[in-house]
C-alpha cells in the first residue's frame, strides 16, 4: 500500500466505514489521472495581489458572427487583458435549465456556446489567464443519460441518485427553495421518490455510493487536464443527506472535500479548490477545515453587509464582522465579491445584521423592480438572496450615485482576499426586468445578453455614464493590482472613524496602505492621528489626490483615499 493511497484510505474510512476501502482507494488514484510511481506533493504560491477574477456566463456577451465563447475572448482581448487574470465561465456544458447548473454531460461544452478550445481561448494558461470552473457535484439535470437510466432501472445510473420514503418527516430538511423535496417518477423498479434539493429538473446524486464519488473524480481529472486551476464546488453543503438531520453541512460532506484536496496535492497542486456554501459566516468557515478541506471560501456575509453599509451610510455591523475576522493559516483565501449571476444572498447576514436591517435590504432591492427570493428552514421561510441589479440598488437607474458604486467596489478591492467582479457588474448593467417578466425567473434580472459591437462602441463613447464608471473601476483595479499589501493574504485590520468613515489597513512586509471610505452623503475631515499614521514616513494617496497629512483631510460624498508608505 502506497502513502498516497493510506491518506486516501484515512478519508475514505470516515465515508464509507463498512466498504473494501483499499479498492475505492484504487479507483479514485487511476480515476484522478495520478502516476502512483510519482506521488511526491508540492506546495505552489498560486495567488497574489495580481488575481482578479472576472465572473461571467459563456454567452453573456453575444456576436452573429461569432460563438458566444470566441465573443467573450474578443471583448476580454480588447478591454480587460489588463484588468482581469482569472477568468470565471459559469456553467458551459450542456444543461437543461437553471443558468447552466442543471447539467446534462459534464464531458463536452454546449455546442452552442462553442467547444474545448475556445474555452482555452477565453482563459489562456499561455498566457497565465487562469480557468475556474464549475463543479456541479450536489445534482444533475433531470434530462442526463445517467438519470434517463435510473428511469429505466439501467446501470450505473439506476444507483447513482438519492430516493426517499415521502412519509418519513422531511421536515429539518434545510434548503434554498421551497417547492416538493421530492419527485415522484415510475421505474421498473416501481415508484420511486427523488430527492431535489433545488427544482425537479435537478436530481441529487447518491455519495453514499463510492461509485458517484469515483465518476466525479474522473471528472476532477478532465477539467484539469483542460487547464483548470479554480474549483468551485457549486452547492457542495447539501451532497450528504442522512434522514433525521438537516442534511446540511454534514461530516461526510466535509471528508469529500478535504479528499478532493489530497487528491489534488498529487494530480494538480496549483489548483485551488473553492467551496460555494450561501450560509451564515461561521458555517461557511467550517469548509477551510484544518487547513485541509477549501483553499477558498466565498465570503458570502461580505456583500449583505456591504450593501446595508453604502445604503445606510452604517458601517457599525461591517466594522464589527470584519473585526473578528481570520484565516485559518497562511494559503487560505476569502474569495470577495458584491454581485454574481444569483443575486445577492442575504442569508449569511444572519446574526450579524437585525431582521430590520434585513427587511431594508430587500424593500431597497424591490425599490430598484428587483425582487427576493426566499428559503426554507424547519418549515420556515425566510429572505434567501436580492434579486435585483447591483448598479441599480448602488448608482441608481439615473447614474447620480456613480460615486457610491465605485466605493462599494473599493471596499471588495481592499478587503483581505481575492476580488471577483460579475461582468454586469463591471459594465454597470441595468436590471432585465423584461427577462423576468417573461421567464418568471427572478435571476434573470441579472444575466443579460449583451452585443459584443454596441458594448465595445459605448465604452468609447465619452458621454456614456456607463463608460465613465467603467473606466474608473478598471483604473481602480489598475492600481489595486500593483500594490503588495493587498496580497489576499497580507494582514488586515479594519476600524471607523464615526459611524460613517470605513477604513481597511493592509499590511505587507513591504508596504502599508489605508483604504479610507467616506460612505455617506456629507463632507468629512480626518486627522493623521485619527489613522495613527507614522508622521516619519512618507504618504501619498494612490488615487491620485494631493495630500499634506499634517493638515486634517477633507473627504468629500462617497469619497475614497488609499493612503500608501510606498
Amino acid at each position: 500500500m502506497t502513502g498516497l493511497q493510506t491518506q486516501i484510505i484515512n478519508h475514505l474510512d470516515n465515508i464509507y466505514p463498512d466498504s473494501d476501502n483499499l479498492l475505492i482507494a484504487k479507483k479514485l488514484v487511476t480515476a484522478m489521472g495520478i502516476d502512483e510511481t510519482n506521488t511526491e506533493t508540492q506546495t505552489i504560491s498560486t495567488t497574489d495581489e495580481n488575481e482578479i477574477v472576472l465572473i461571467t456566463y459563456g454567452d453573456t456577451i453575444i456576436d452573429a458572427d461569432m460563438k458566444p465563447l470566441e465573443a467573450l475572448s474578443e471583448f476580454i482581448e480588447n478591454k480587460l487583458h489588463d484588468i482581469i487574470s482569472t477568468v470565471h465561465i459559469l456553467p458551459f456544458s450542456p444543461s437543461s435549465s437553471d443558468g447552466g447548473f442543471s447539467v446534462i454531460d459534464y464531458e463536452t461544452v454546449a455546442p452552442e456556446l462553442g467547444d474545448w478550445e475556445l474555452v482555452d481561448k477565453v482563459a489562456p494558461g499561455k498566457q497565465n489567464r487562469k480557468l475556474m470552473a464549475d463543479l456541479i457535484l450536489n445534482h444533475g439535470s433531470a434530462q442526463s443519460e445517467w438519470f434517463q437510466q435510473f428511469l429505466k432501472n439501467e446501470e450505473p445510473g439506476n444507483k447513482y441518485y438519492v430516493t426517499a420514503d415521502p412519509s418519513k418527516d422531511l421536515s429539518d430538511v434545510t434548503r434554498p427553495r421551497t417547492h416538493d423535496l421530492l419527485m415522484q417518477v415510475t421505474t421498473p423498479a416501481g415508484e420511486q421518490n427523488v430527492w431535489c434539493t433545488f427544482s425537479h429538473d435537478q436530481v441529487d446524486f447518491d455519495f453514499s455510493n463510492p461509485d458517484v464519488l469515483v465518476e466525479f473524480t474522473k471528472i476532477i481529472n478532465l477539467y484539469v487536464s483542460k487547464g483548470v486551476t479554480r474549483l468551485r464546488l457549486d452547492a457542495v453543503a447539501y451532497l450528504w443527506k442522512e434522514i433525521g438531520t438537516k442534511c446540511i453541512h454534514l461530516p461526510q460532506t466535509h471528508e469529500v472535500v478535504k479528499l478532493f484536496n489530497t487528491l489534488l496535492k498529487y494530480r494538480s497542486p496549483e489548483t485551488l479548490l473553492i467551496s460555494e456554501t450561501n450560509v451564515p459566516h461561521e458555517q461557511n468557515m467550517s469548509y477551510f477545515g484544518d487547513s485541509d478541506e477549501a483553499h477558498v471560501i466565498y465570503n458570502f456575509s461580505l456583500v449583505p453587509l456591504v450593501l446595508h453599509a453604502v445604503l445606510a451610510s452604517d458601517v457599525g455591523p461591517l466594522n464589527e464582522w470584519s473585526q473578528n475576522l481570520s484565516l485559518p493559516a497562511q494559503n487560505s483565501y476569502f474569495l470577495n465579491f458584491l454581485a454574481s449571476h444569483d443575486g445577492m444572498g442575504v442569508r449569511p447576514a444572519e446574526g450579524l445584521l437585525t431582521d430590520e436591517q434585513l427587511n431594508n435590504l430587500v424593500k431597497a432591492s424591490e425599490e430598484t423592480g428587483g425582487t427576493f427570493s426566499a428559503y426554507s428552514s424547519s418549515g420556515k421561510d425566510k429572505p434567501y438572496e436580492l434579486n435585483a441589479s447591483l448598479y441599480d440598488l448602488l448608482a441608481g437607474k439615473d447614474s447620480k450615485n456613480i460615486d457610491r458604486y465605485i466605493l462599494a467596489h473599493s471596499i471588495l478591492l481592499t478587503f483581505i482576499g481575492i476580488p471577483a467582479i460579475y461582468i454586469h457588474s463591471l459594465l454597470g448593467s441595468p436590471g432585465d426586468l423584461e427577462a423576468v417578466k417573461h421567464s418568471k425567473i427572478n435571476r434573470n434580472i441579472n444575466r443579460s445578453k449583451i452585443n459584443f459591437n454596441e458594448i465595445m462602441a459605448e465604452l468609447e463613447s465619452p458621454d456614456s455614464p456607463r463608460a465613465s464608471m467603467f473606466k474608473k473601476l478598471c483604473e481602480l483595479v489598475k492600481i489595486r493590482r500593483q500594490q503588495s499589501a493587498f496580497h489576499p493574504d497580507a494582514d488586515q485590520n479594519t476600524f471607523s472613524i464615526e459611524n460613517t468613515i470605513f477604513v481597511i489597513k493592509r499590511s505587507s512586509a513591504d508596504q502599508d496602505v489605508y483604504a479610507i471610505h467616506n460612505i455617506s452623503e456629507h463632507k468629512y475631515m480626518i486627522k493623521s492621528s485619527d489613522l495613527s499614521l507614522n508622521e516619519n514616513e512618507s504618504w501619498h494617496d494612490l488615487l491620485g489626490s494631493q495630500l499634506d497629512i499634517e493638515k486634517p483631510i477633507e473627504l468629500n460624498r462617497h469619497q475614497i483615499l488609499w493612503l500608501s508608505n510606498k
